[in-house]
């Protein structure tokens, strides 16, 4: 094996694979990149067993092979790489020659026939969509997953492919997000899995380079490919980006239990406007007990926050509001994060007393349900 490959592009290839690898692994293989030099690209492959991650990046190949290398290390050496241009090469498929200039490495690996194959899909649901459209709505969920590790099946995003949309949903028992977007679908094309919490955090990174994404799945497993944008193709990246998970097993909790089914009373509000007053807010909350309250009266929604230790914070905020007065406690990180993630101008909040939880809602089929906290 023998190919010369450009060191931006070569060092953009293992950042889109390096994030797989676990230090702590015990099986050797697991901590390098499968290099597998063919036609007019270098296709690197890292899997944990659980994740796997394959790009193909655009090279000059003398000879074709195949050779797998200390992933974190390579990345390290060409990233070091005194020339632009940096020559791989191996005679044994047991080491490589790596040389930019004058300098050269020899780097010890490992045979490419240790390395894990990719699972093949055989009977699988199929799915293409929008990478960007993707992105907006796992992003508008994914913070309301759970990071504790026993619970381990809300740690994750449940994609639904049901009733001609696809749906995302998590939560962590303590506020629930969910979207969906229209999908036409036969009636065999239904289905759902569970994403572990990794997949979702190496997809959302992914899709922002996507031009197309095709989802495939079945009962075990899952794949994304992630067509090649213009964006990383000047970067050297060709072809397309594919991201292998395991499905979660087990089964997710009913979600529509938890969404009130009507609301007594209803607010809309410049979304800016009130992420910003519940940031200023959150500045003196106590780190023991982070609470903001809201406070909806005539026309107005007032955002206040007391801690002995600090002091305390007051902003009002106009609003078409005539209802009730109702002040209502919440944790002012659950508050900001579907704030900041929405791109909406306007949204509502539904609400009924201080013991229910409250709901945030947009036009398009999303929503955030946030329980309270005692006043």
């Amino acid at each position: 094996m023998k190919f010369k490959i450009n060191k931006e592009h070569f060092s953009t290839g293992l950042r889109q694979v390096i994030n797989v690898v676990g230090s702590n692994n015990q099986i050797a293989v697991l901590k390098n990149v499968l290099l597998k030099a063919e036609g007019d690209t270098v296709m690197l492959t890292t899997t944990n067993l659980d994740l796997a991650i394959r790009c193909a990046v655009k090279a000059e190949i003398e000879s074709s092979g195949e050779i797998t290398l200390p992933v974190k290390t390579l990345a390290k050496i060409i990233m070091s790489a005194p020339k632009q241009e940096i020559t791989v090469e191996s005679a044994d498929g047991m080491s490589a020659k790596i040389s930019s200039g004058d300098a050269t490495y020899k780097l010890h690996g490992l045979k490419s026939e240790e390395f894990p194959p990719l699972p093949s899909f055989v009977d699988q649901h199929n799915y293409e969509f929008n990478p960007q459209e993707l992105f907006n709505m796992l992003s508008s969920v994914s913070y309301a997953k759970s990071t504790d590790e026993n619970r381990y099946v809300l740690n994750s995003v449940y994609f639904n492919f049901s009733e001609d949309k696809l749906t995302l949903v998590a939560t962590d028992g303590k506020r629930l997000a969910l979207i969906s977007r229209e999908l036409k679908l036969e009636q065999e094309e239904d289905g759902s899995i569970i994403l572990p919490a990794k997949t979702v955090t190496e997809l959302e990174k992914l899709l922002t380079q996507g031009a197309a994404v095709k989802i495939s799945f079945n009962n075990r497993q899952v794949a994304f490919d992630i067509s090649v944008g213009e964006e990383s193709a000047n970067n050297g990246l060709t072809g397309s980006i594919y991201l292998v998970s395991k499905i979660l097993e087990g089964n997710y909790p009913n979600y529509k239990q938890v969404i009130p089914k009507e609301a007594e009373q209803r607010i809309k509000v410049e979304r800016e406007l009130m992420l910003e007053a519940v940031q200023r807010a959150s500045l003196v909350a106590n780190d023991k007990q982070k609470l903001v309250r809201l406070k909806m009266s005539k026309n107005l929604l007032e955002v206040s926050c007391q801690s002995v230790e600090l002091g305390n914070y007051n902003e009002t905020i106009e609003i078409e509001y005539d209802g009730p007065e109702v002040q209502i406690g919440f944790n002012p990180e659950f508050l900001q994060h579907p704030l900041s993630k929405l791109t909406k101008d306007e949204i509502y909040f539904e609400f009924k007393d201080e013991n229910t939880p409250g709901v945030f809602k947009t036009l398009d089929n999303f929503l955030c349900v946030v329980m309270p906290m005692r006043l």
